[in-house]
């Protein structure tokens, strides 16, 4: 479970440099398992090693985590696999909706598990076989940080020397039609959300898949799609 050190900022476990520095906000985190021994053993990897996260949250069901005061936090991860009968659809769309980013953590790495996980919304799917050290490289990218810091960044911070990934030009209604289908409509709703035609709905999704494959970033299925939305911002 979370310690008293949650509490402490980042600038507490580290020499203070100087009076005018100003200590670095932590990333709130919250995590859902219902495996209430791998849920202290994250919480107490987190709180010793990630020091740039707070965790604030532990939580063995759906309903402790969205009840808890200190819902919503700005990530969440979500084991895959609850006993509750609640859809891995619904978790991460709520949390979405309540401005959380998520990382789904799961047992079983299929390619189903990965496209339900995607396509509702996660910003990424991760085998819980995958060292810890990873998963919190990976939660700072998804979180725009540079690892090991707390400095927030712009989305998925590039290497030096790579060339940034380039957006396609979408116009109003492509951009709007793109926004709505990633939050989890169908097409069928996004048309009735802009009050158009559900073919002209299509063809804005469409349009949108074909410009992103023009400058070489495959959006064909809707995961990609997903994961397109995600790396350009505009998964909301």
């Amino acid at each position: 479970m979370a310690t008293s050190d949650d509490t402490e900022t980042l600038a507490s476990r580290t020499p203070d440099p100087s009076p005018a520095v100003t200590p670095v906000e932590r990333v709130r985190l919250a995590i859902l398992d219902d495996h209430e021994i791998l849920l202290d053993s994250l919480s107490s990897w987190i709180g010793q090693h990630a020091h740039d996260f707070n965790l604030v949250l532990s939580a063995a069901s759906w309903l402790q985590l969205v009840h808890s005061p200190a819902f919503p936090t700005q990530l969440v991860f979500i084991d895959f696999q609850l006993k509750e009968a609640v859809s891995i659809e619904a978790r991460v769309r709520t949390c979405r909706a309540a401005g959380a980013k998520v990382i789904v953590l799961s047992s079983v790495d299929t390619d189903e598990a990965r496209e339900r996980a995607l396509a509702a919304g996660a910003a990424i799917f991760l085998s819980k076989s995958l060292p810890m050290t990873q998963v919190m490289d990976a939660a700072r990218e998804v979180m725009g940080m540079a690892h090991g810091s707390g400095e927030h960044h712009p989305w998925r911070p590039l290497p030096a020397g790579a060339v940034p990934q380039i957006r396609p030009k979408l116009s109003p209604g492509e951009l709007e039609a793109f926004k709505l289908y990633v939050a989890g409509l169908s097409t069928t709703e996004v048309a009735s959300k802009m009050n158009v035609q559900y073919e002209t709905a299509k063809t804005y999704l469409r349009r949108v898949r074909d410009k992103y494959a023009k400058i070489g970033r495959p959006a064909s299925k809707k995961a990609e799609l997903m994961r397109r939305a995600a790396e350009d911002g505009f998964l909301e």
